[in-house]
This record gives C-alpha cells, sequence and structure tokens, in this order.
C-alpha cells in the first residue's frame, strides 16, 4: 500500500492509502470536524486537497450529499447540447468530475478495519469481503510501525458495505429460481431482461444438449441459466481472478459445480492449450457472450462491465468466434442498442463486423429494458433511453461455398 503523510494537532502523520478503484493517493489532506461548513470543504477540495474526517460518522454523510448537492446545481446550470452523443459524454465528464470531489473526503480504518469515529458502522465484515482478512501493517527499515491508520474515500468504503450487502443476500433470478451473490468488484446482474432472453432463446436446430462456453462470465449467473436449461456442459470464462472466484462460488451454491467449469481466460478458453490437449474442447455449440456495451474508457473496476474501449472485447469476440464453434454452432451476442440511439456506434457497423467475421445473422430476439432509469423523464439521457432495447443476436459461421 502507499504511504500518506498528513499534519494533524502540530504532529506529522503517517499512514496508508487504499483504493479499490486505483484512485491516486491524495497529495494534500485537511484534516476537518463536524463544524466545518459545506461551502468551505467544497473550496478545500475544488482547490485539490483531500478532507480527512474526524468528526460523526453519519455527519460526513452528510457532508457528501450536501457536495453532492452542490455540484449536481452547479453542472445544472451547464448549457445543455441537443445533440445525444455529446449529452452523453458531456454528462459522463459532470459524473466523473463530481465523483472525484466526493472522493476527497477520507475516513480512517484501523488495522482490523475499526472505524473510530461516532455512530460510525461496524464494516469490518464488508471490509474483509472487499480487501481480504486484515494483516499486520507493514513497518519501516526501523521495524518501526509506518502508521496505525489506513485512509479510504467514503464514497467508495459506502460501496464495500453497500456491495457486501449485495453479496450476503444476493440477488433473486427468476429464471434460475434462485438467488446469484455477486461479489466486491464484479458487475452485479440487476438488470434480468438478458438473463430472460438466454433463458428463452432455441438451441440451435438439432443440438438437444450443447457444449456451451460463456465469454466473460462475471457472477456466473448466464453459465448457471444454460446449465439449469439442459447444456450438457458450460465452460465459463473471465480475465478477473475476482470474477472466476464469484463465479465459481456461485455454481458450488447452486449444486452445478459437476456440470459448469470456471476458469480464468483472456475470452477463449484452450486457446493456451496445444491441439492434442484441446482436442474436441476448442470448439462449442453455443458461445454466449455479453461484453461491455457502452464504447468508452471505464473509470472504475465496475465500470470495466459497462464501457468496452473502443469495443474492444466486442470485435475480438466476433473475430475468433468463427474458429470456436462447431459446424451447427451458435454465438449468442448480447447487446444493448443504447449506443447506437447515443450515436456511438450504428447498426451498419455492428453488422459489417458480422460479416467481416465469416458470420451470418441466424436470428434475433429482443427486449425492452425495465430498469427505472428507462421511464425517468427527469434522467439526461431519457431520450436515448426511452428507444432502448436489448438483443440477443444469434449468428453462426457462413457456409463455404
Amino acid at each position: 500500500m502507499t504511504t500518506v503523510t498528513w499534519n494533524e494537532s502540530g504532529t506529522q502523520r503517517i499512514g496508508f492509502w487504499r483504493s479499490e478503484n486505483a484512485a491516486p493517493a491524495p497529495s494534500g489532506i485537511v484534516v476537518i470536524t463536524d463544524d466545518i461548513s459545506a461551502d468551505k470543504a467544497l473550496r478545500i477540495a475544488q482547490r485539490g486537497s483531500s478532507l480527512l474526517w474526524r468528526g460523526d460518522f453519519q455527519n460526513a454523510r452528510q457532508l457528501m450529499r450536501a457536495l453532492d448537492r452542490r455540484l449536481e446545481k452547479r453542472a445544472s446550470r451547464a448549457p445543455q447540447s441537443t445533440d445525444p452523443g455529446e449529452v452523453f459524454q458531456d454528462n459522463r465528464k459532470a459524473r466523473a468530475q463530481r465523483a472525484a470531489i466526493l472522493g476527497k473526503i477520507l475516513i480512517p480504518l484501523e488495522a482490523d478495519y475499526t472505524i473510530r469515529l461516532r455512530r460510525a458502522p461496524d464494516a469490518r465484515d464488508a471490509c474483509a469481503h472487499a480487501y481480504g482478512p486484515p494483516v499486520d501493517q507493514p513497518t519501516d527499515e526501523s521495524s518501526v510501525s509506518v502508521g496505525e491508520e489506513t485512509l479510504v474515500s467514503l464514497p467508495e468504503h459506502l460501496g464495500v458495505i453497500s456491495a457486501y450487502e449485495w453479496h450476503r443476500k444476493g440477488i433473486k433470478i427468476g429464471a434460475l429460481g434462485a438467488r446469484i451473490h455477486p461479489a466486491h468488484g464484479v458487475f452485479a446482474p440487476t438488470r434480468d431482461e438478458y438473463i430472460d432472453l438466454v433463458a428463452d432463446a432455441p438451441w440451435p436446430q438439432g443440438i438437444d444438449h450443447p457444449v456451451v462456453w460463456d465469454i466473460g462470465t462475471g457472477t456466473g449467473v448466464l453459465a448457471a441459466v444454460l446449465a439449469r436449461r439442459g447444456a450438457r456442459e458450460v465452460v465459463a470464462t473471465d480475465i478477473s481472478p475476482r470474477a472466476v472466484q464469484c463465479a465459481q462460488d456461485n455454481v458450488h451454491r447452486l449444486g452445478l459445480a459437476d456440470r459448469v467449469a470456471v476458469m480464468q481466460a483472456d475470452l477463449w478458453p484452450y486457446d493456451d492449450a496445444d491441439d492434442d490437449e484441446a482436442g474436441d474442447s476448442g470448439r462449442a455449440d453455443v458461445v454466449v457472450c455479453n461484453p461491455p456495451w457502452i464504447p468508452g474508457r471505464p473509470t472504475s473496476a465496475l465500470e470495466q462491465g459497462i464501457y468496452d474501449p473502443d469495443s474492444d472485447v466486442l470485435h475480438r469476440f466476433l473475430t475468433g468466434l468463427a474458429d470456436h464453434l462447431t459446424p451447427q454452432g451458435e454465438g449468442w451476442l448480447i447487446l444493448s442498442d443504447l449506443a447506437e440511439h447515443l450515436g456511438l456506434r450504428t447498426r451498419d457497423e455492428l453488422l459489417g463486423r458480422i460479416d467481416a467475421a465469416g458470420l451470418t445473422v441466424v436470428g434475433t430476439r429482443e427486449t425492452t429494458p425495465r430498469h427505472s432509469r428507462a421511464a425517468d423523464s427527469a434522467d439526461p439521457l431519457h431520450a436515448a433511453r426511452s428507444k432502448e432495447r436489448t438483443i440477443l443476436w444469434r449468428v453462426g459461421a457462413k457456409l463455404s461455398t
């Protein structure tokens, strides 16, 4: 962990900095308490300093909300474009700027993840879930403890608590008739319409119990659905070690470990194996992929499930798909068309990529998103969201002539 220093009551203090979102360590820290006004705190944060809270925990949350209201009010005064793509980019930029300011509110954690602030929750289990078990703090070359506290961003810490509640309670998945338990840093399947598309899509013609791959499995929810509906074998992959562990835990919890194998891989399983080792495993009857839907650069680990720089994951999936399908096999690509309504990708560009990859569209299934923003007229992106459809593209390899 990175060490940070600050002055407090005339003494230089040294502690550690932790950020699961890879936020940079604070370069300047000002200690604040309950008597600070929201306007003064905002001025300090906008000058670049972080705010180390030493007051009541619930008052820190109130300060965060007060700063957020001020930043949102200022953003609403900015001129608004009528171009959907510009609205999206401006809105995302404003959200990033707000997050950067709010992230400057810091709270201290002790070595066992205790928060020594008045009215602070006991979030030790949540921290252990996100960070791993507490460990002894490192020491300097003189074997003297460098610091007794670890500083974390308050918004990020609240996210850790929220993620742990999702993990502990789980998310009910109708297509499974069971709950999926997401892990911290793994995208949670709170939008269930795409799950229903996969649960209801017909298997490729002539294949009753297919071998299925789930590329970018995340929590393992689609792998579990596919196994429950009759797949003979499911191989789920993810590049994230946390996602792999999360999917493995969910598969075991659902009693599907005999039919679902989870492995860490960048897209395709078995690509690192030689031909003899891979054998027939190098192809599947159905290859499912739910890539990030929006072309763009993620700003946090969780956003990697939403934003795909230059549509890299989508393009690599399409380019390699034909080589990983059995002769009658299909790829099931799950995409929202929101990017099309925002002008970030056209339907013709997508169809052109499919064609250039030696693939042909066998059929599509689509549904209307059921999330709350789709009906929120106050959302700056409401015009685009109201037209959004989630589509399952069934594609197969072109027949050789």
